[in-house]
């Protein structure tokens, strides 16, 4: 459900450049950079599942998305399965992520979320495989409370611009940020047309990029794009 990373070497000593180039936080906000994130996570704060309008992650649901760039065309396949993973005494709902290329697998993830009783909800982690050239890069793979990394929240439960906000924190290695920029966006894809939708800006403190994402009510994700063009659309969903 979250955007593929680029793990490129050297780009730990970029982090403010990037963050420049990425484009800063609308509104003279805080950047995330100077934002001090130690969030407190107590079980007993979490509920089971996650059913946020905007973000629902209803177990046995399918996923299938195409991104298209001016040279190539990647197919993206999202299930939300049944199983959890208990993180922090947190237990997350386990979503199975795979990009590919003409049926050869170029990423295979698992992530993990879990929603607060305020209904926020949180990202825990990801284990991470990227393939190419015979190799196999696992660097993007993080855990909360796993050599200082914490979890970061995805989905706000209240619904507006605002400020920008980390949604995941393993430093040196998983730092995206996202902001609320519009709460009433259009967006049409393949699958449909969609009112109300709520569109977030993301963008990493490690790599150059933003990236637009448009969520759209009882579904989730409908679109992304990048200003260099790069979109990727839902084509279609399987209900359980």
């Amino acid at each position: 459900m979250n955007r593929r990373r680029l793990h490129a070497p050297g780009v730990r000593t970029q982090v403010l450049a990037l963050l420049l180039a990425a484009g800063p936080p609308a509104h003279g906000d805080t950047p995330a950079t100077k934002m001090p994130w130690a969030p407190r996570i107590r079980p007993a704060d979490f509920v089971a599942g996650v059913n946020h309008p905007y973000f629902p992650l209803v177990p046995g649901t399918r996923f299938r998305f195409v991104e298209r760039g001016r040279r190539d065309t990647l197919d993206n396949e999202v299930e939300v399965t049944r199983d959890t993973r208990r993180i922090l005494g947190v237990a997350c709902v386990v979503v199975h992520d795979r990009v590919l290329a003409h049926g050869r697998v170029l990423e295979d993830t698992f992530d993990w979320y879990a929603q607060d009783r305020s209904g926020n909800v949180w990202y825990f982690g990801e284990d991470t495989r990227e393939y190419e050239g015979g190799q196999t890069d696992t660097s993007g793979s993080w855990e909360a409370g796993v050599r200082g990394a914490r979890p970061g929240i995805v989905m706000q439960a209240r619904l507006a611009p605002g400020r920008p906000y980390r949604q995941e924190y393993a430093p040196g290695e998983a730092e995206d940020v996202g902001q609320i920029v519009a709460i009433a966006d259009r967006a049409t894809v393949a699958f449909g047309g969609f009112a109300g939708c709520v569109k977030i800006k993301e963008w990493s403190l490690l790599e150059p990029g933003v990236e637009f994402k448009w969520f759209a009510r009882g579904v989730g994700m409908v679109r992304a794009e990048t200003p260099g063009g790069r979109v990727t659309e839902l084509i279609s969903v399987t209900p359980p």
